[in-house]
């Protein structure tokens, strides 16, 4: 009886021993892979839901040759339209979230997200360069998503540099080499749009500003959605430099620890996530900001526990948001950075009023 107790004991202390977040952590991937098995059912083509799992078992195993044209139909839909989307969502919604993170912690600002150090205003340029003067048709109907990571990425870099004339970066002289270079790109699309006097390409350039996971292809996602990540897992290793970062440099030094190089590695993996994201779905704005806000509301500030967690919620927040946006008005798609702005800003402005918050404080 009290070797029965003993152990009944034993197991009790290792439940116990168990974090809450991992835990919470375990349901979401659960919700996220529900999410990505009940939104490839959902669309405005009816499909039934055992011609869709016969469709993606057909695709995976190269199973189906020599089906009618219903059948052949019902693939198209299926294989190389719904489930690229939701795979690419899956990508864009963790690879935002965890940016958005990232990016807060190096600045040191709550307002902070995956675009404020001018790589929104990069990526803007890149694609009005693209679009208007026609550089990059090369590439042919990537053309403008390549000019968009290529401007993201160069802006990226040129605020690194540009941060480090004189003295060392900090977070301050990032966020304004950040504000500088932004004015300057989004001036020079303004001059190339004015002067260009192309209706039809500056309404083209709108549209991929809102961003669309339409364009979605195997091709990108075999190629965009390991590298994110790899970006994510480096950087939840990486949670314990995040918590010097909202503590300042002063006393990251006085611990041992040299913020200046771990800012400078950071920065350029999130720009090659954040330009790999342009690239494949155009500028989805406000996951990077409101996702990791409401996670650090419910789990504080600790990024051991926030990091993983934003990551499978920003997948499951972007998978249904494009369902919504393809589903919401029937025989259109609205862009799926309007529904998300539309919804998102009342939901996050209700839950600050709910919750208190801090940013940098206790977890």
């Amino acid at each position: 009886m009290e070797k029965e107790l003993s152990l009944h004991d034993k197991k009790t202390n290792i439940i116990t021993k168990v974090p809450i977040y991992v835990g919470i952590f375990v349901v979401l991937l659960g919700l996220l892979i529900l999410s990505i098995g009940l939104a490839v059912t959902i669309g405005s083509v009816d499909i039934s839901i055992k011609e869709v799992y016969s469709t993606i078992l057909n695709g995976i195993f190269n199973r189906g040759n020599g089906e009618s044209a219903t059948v052949s139909a019902v693939h198209d839909v299926v294989w190389l339209i719904r489930l690229p989307r939701i795979i690419l969502a899956v990508a864009v919604g963790m690879g935002l979230s965890v940016v958005g993170i990232v990016m807060q912690a190096i600045v040191k600002n709550p307002l902070a997200d995956p675009y404020i150090l001018g790589i929104s205003s990069g990526a803007s340029l890149g694609a009005t360069i693209a679009i208007m003067l026609g550089v990059g048709i090369s590439f042919g109907g990537n053309s403008v998503g390549v000019a968009g990571f290529i401007g993201a990425f160069s802006v990226s870099i040129l605020v690194l540099l540009v941060a480090n004339i004189g003295s060392r970066a900090n977070s301050v002289k990032l966020l304004l080499a950040g504000m500088a270079l932004s004015s300057l790109c989004s001036a020079f699309s303004s001059f190339i749009v004015y002067f260009a006097d192309d209706a039809q390409g500056m309404q083209k350039i709108t549209f991929w500003l809102m961003g669309s996971l339409a364009g979605a292809k195997w091709e990108q996602i075999i190629f965009i959605l390991p590298l994110i990540l790899l970006g994510t897992i480096f950087f939840m290793t990486q949670y314990r430099t995040f918590n010097l970062m909202l503590l300042g440099d002063e006393v990251a030094v006085t611990l041992g620890t040299d913020l200046h190089k771990y800012r400078y590695i950071y920065l350029i993996i999130t720009s090659l996530m954040i330009g790999l994201l342009v690239y494949a779905s155009g500028m989805i704005g406000f996951v990077g900001l409101i996702i990791p806000h409401i996670v650090r509301m419910i789990f504080g500030t600790d990024h051991k526990k926030i990091i993983p967690i934003a990551s499978l919620v920003g997948a499951i927040f972007i998978i249904w948001s494009d369902v919504f946006s393809r589903t919401l008005i029937k025989g259109s798609e609205i862009p799926i950075g309007i529904l998300i702005s539309m919804v998102g800003a009342p939901c996050f402005i209700w839950l600050m009023i709910k919750k208190t918050y801090c940013f940098g404080g206790k977890s």
